[in-house]
């Protein structure tokens, strides 16, 4: 019996050491693209694929998630809090991988000061999100809302951001292409920032049924 409940600890404690692999990994991810945008990307393929690689390393974690809770019937929070909390993060990196790859695409090897206080705003997100994940394993629950509060004014930055970043083409850009180009990106970008506040409330749901 000891073995068993043994086992049963280290099937638990699974979920909670991924989620903390997903936070770094979003950090990690979000650090990188602040680093690339804020000066000349002379290698934008090379940008893309690094960027490829974090979003990897997300599904990994998503796949380990959905393979544990498929073997246990014990969970550290509700399976469904956890599903969602894992497909939540791999959002944050979806998306920023997807503003990544619009750099190749678009052969934009020059960030604008607007993607750049994106860059900053993701960069901040990342770190609320990752505090409060490792509050959240460690069951400290009433200590992640200053964090989740945190990452709802982050995501009003980013569409502040967006609003300036898109009255500024449409007041300085002459060429349409160029102008779709940067619009699209501001607007990935922001809706990067709105998974992040995804996060953000998902906490807040598994804070209220759990405290």
């Amino acid at each position: 019996m000891e073995k068993e409940g043994l086992s049963v600890f280290k099937k638990k404690d699974i979920f909670f050491k991924t989620l903390e692999e997903m936070a770094d990994v979003i950090t990690e991810a979000v650090d990188h693209f602040a680093k690339a945008v804020s000066g000349d990307m002379p290698d934008t393929s090379a940008f893309a694929r690094e960027m490829k690689e974090f979003e990897h390393k997300g599904d990994k974690c998503t796949h380990t998630i959905l393979t544990e809770l498929n073997k246990v019937f014990i969970t550290p929070i509700e399976r469904e809090d956890i599903m969602e909390l894992i497909k939540k993060l791999d959002d944050v990196l979806d998306g920023i991988e997807a503003c990544a790859s619009r750099f190749e695409m678009y052969h934009i090897d020059k960030a604008d000061p607007f993607i750049r206080k994106f860059g900053e705003c993701l960069r901040n997100s990342g770190q609320e999100i990752k505090s409060a994940i490792y509050l959240l394993t460690q069951k400290k629950l009433l200590q992640i809302q200053p964090y989740c509060v945190k990452l709802n004014e982050l995501e009003n930055e980013g569409d502040d951001l967006m609003r300036q970043g898109i009255k500024h083409l449409f007041q300085n850009v002459k060429d349409p292409i160029e102008l779709i180009k940067y619009k699209e990106i501001y607007e990935r970008l922001e809706e990067t920032t709105d998974s992040c506040e995804d996060v953000a409330n998902t906490l807040q749901s598994i804070i209220m049924r759990n405290s």
